[in-house]
């Protein structure tokens, strides 16, 4: 509104400029017109009175003191010419210079009026003024010409004072207009932004999973419709988080529920065959039984706590439980963690431990041991039927970190970019928590885990602990 205003000002100023001009360039051709005519009429009038004919050797003394007067009357410089164009008579000859008139016309002019033309007017700067010198032929009574007549008149720039006074009162009118404009714009703009500022703070305020309130709006207007959408909106906002948070409440126990089978299933299928294996050598009656007893005890005692451990934590608050760092003797814990796969007669699984006097880690034990659960049944899991596995567990000590390897002689591992999310799992069955769960429990320790694999030529697991020094 305010740039059509101003717009509107500076269009109708330059109109008005050009008009002013346009104006004034005729005012002053049409009175230096009149002024012609004037000095025509009284000078046929005075060659009448004497008879309607004269020489031109007559014109000097015949028009001397007429043209002197006619000057005075009409406010104009005379200047009369042969038909030659030398100078003959003029107002005040001492002026001739100051006005810039000939004393001798142009040939222009005298070509101009000589073909036909009734006056020819060129226009002159003379310092800061502006002059119209108008020529044309004076004849006597039989219509021909007896001398040339020029007048000279300065154009007026009084007429600049009217259009300076009409752009002042035009100015003070749209000044004027335009402070109405400004403060009309004002209010009508802080009554809209006020409104919608009160749209803003509710949806600003607006919370998932808790009751908002709908907006009122008492007028039927542009923003009582934005009001109504709104309030819409809002009942179905609510509506799909409640069935949002529905969802995600049952997806999680899924989830937890899915999680806590895999990790209890992991350690059960070993733990069927130590005991079987167990019973056959009591039934064979081996040497060695109660040494084979023992070391049964201690590993299916380790593997029953852990999964005690997790049933405990799953029923006191659904979720599994949080590391409980401890140091412990990590390559103590492998060699008891593949005592209970052994027995697998289709795999061969071997521990081998690079010069380490100790492999002290700092980590949650029972954590520890279901990594090494997972990544055991997965490599089993990954050898082909009909190929005799090859598990092989390497821990060394590389500067003040301790890694642990789990190879294998399986198929490999086919999408490496999605090994550690959870649900990811290339096997029929199973679901795809084990690595997502190994990297959880790492990170949680501070370690670290990853992988090389070569489809059908197998996978190596990489465990990566931080030592710590035995006191």
């Amino acid at each position: 509104m305010l740039a059509i205003i101003l717009v509107s000002f500076l269009v109708t100023g330059g109109i008005a400029l050009y008009d002013h001009y346009e104006q004034s360039e005729k005012y002053n051709e049409q009175r230096l017109e009149r002024k012609e005519r004037a000095v025509k009429a009284s000078l046929d009038y005075f060659l009448n009175q004497h008879g309607g004919y004269l020489s031109s050797d007559s014109l000097l003394y015949a028009f001397s003191d007429k043209v002197c007067e006619l000057s005075d009357v009409h406010d104009l410089f005379i200047v009369m010419y042969d038909l030659s164009g030398n100078y003959l008579i003029s107002a005040n000859s001492d002026r001739m210079d100051s006005l810039q008139a000939p004393y001798q016309v142009n040939y222009t002019i005298l070509k101009q009026l000589s073909t036909g033309s009734d006056r020819a007017v060129i226009k002159k700067n003379v310092g800061d003024r502006n002059f119209a010198y108008a020529y044309w032929r004076f004849k006597d009574i039989e219509n021909k010409p007896i001398a040339i007549t020029s007048v000279v008149y300065e154009n007026s720039a009084i007429e600049g004072k009217d259009i300076f006074k009409f752009l002042v009162e035009l100015g003070q009118s749209y000044i004027l207009l335009f402070l109405l404009a400004a403060l009309l714009a004002y209010l009508l703009s802080t009554y809209i932004t006020k409104s919608l500022q009160e749209v803003e703070e509710k949806m600003r305020s607006v919370q998932l999973g808790t009751s908002n309130e709908p907006l009122k709006w008492n007028s039927d207007d542009e923003i009582g419709a934005l009001v109504k959408e709104y309030n819409i909106m809002l009942k179905e906002l609510e509506r799909s988080a409640s069935i949002i948070a529905r969802e995600e409440r049952e997806s999680a126990w899924r989830e937890m529920a899915k999680q806590v089978a895999h990790e209890i299933k992991n350690p059960l299928t070993p733990m069927k065959l130590r005991v079987q294996h167990l019973l056959r050598s009591w039934d064979d009656k081996t040497p060695d039984f109660e040494n084979r007893l023992k070391a049964f005890v201690v590993s299916m005692s380790e593997q029953i706590d852990t999964l005690s451990h997790i049933a405990n934590e799953f029923s006191n608050f659904a979720k599994m439980p949080k590391s409980n760092l401890e140091e412990f003797d990590v390559s103590e814990l492998a060699k008891n963690v593949i005592e209970i796969f052994k027995r697998d007669e289709q795999v061969d699984i071997q521990l081998r431990i690079y010069a380490l006097k100790t492999a002290m880690i700092s980590a949650d034990r029972d954590q520890t041991i279901r990594v090494f659960n997972n990544l055991i049944t997965n490599a089993i899991q990954a050898i082909p039927s009909d190929k005799r596995g090859k598990i092989d567990l390497a821990i060394r000590g590389f500067k003040n970190r301790i890694i642990i390897r789990v190879n294998d002689n399986g198929t490999g591992v086919s999408d490496k970019s999605k090994i550690f999310v959870p649900n990811f799992t290339t096997k029929s069955t199973g679901t795809g928590l084990g690595l997502a769960m190994v990297k959880n429990i790492m990170t949680q320790s501070g370690g670290d885990v990853f992988f090389w694999s070569k489809p059908q030529k197998g996978a190596s697991f990489y465990l990566m602990f931080d030592a710590v020094s035995k006191r």
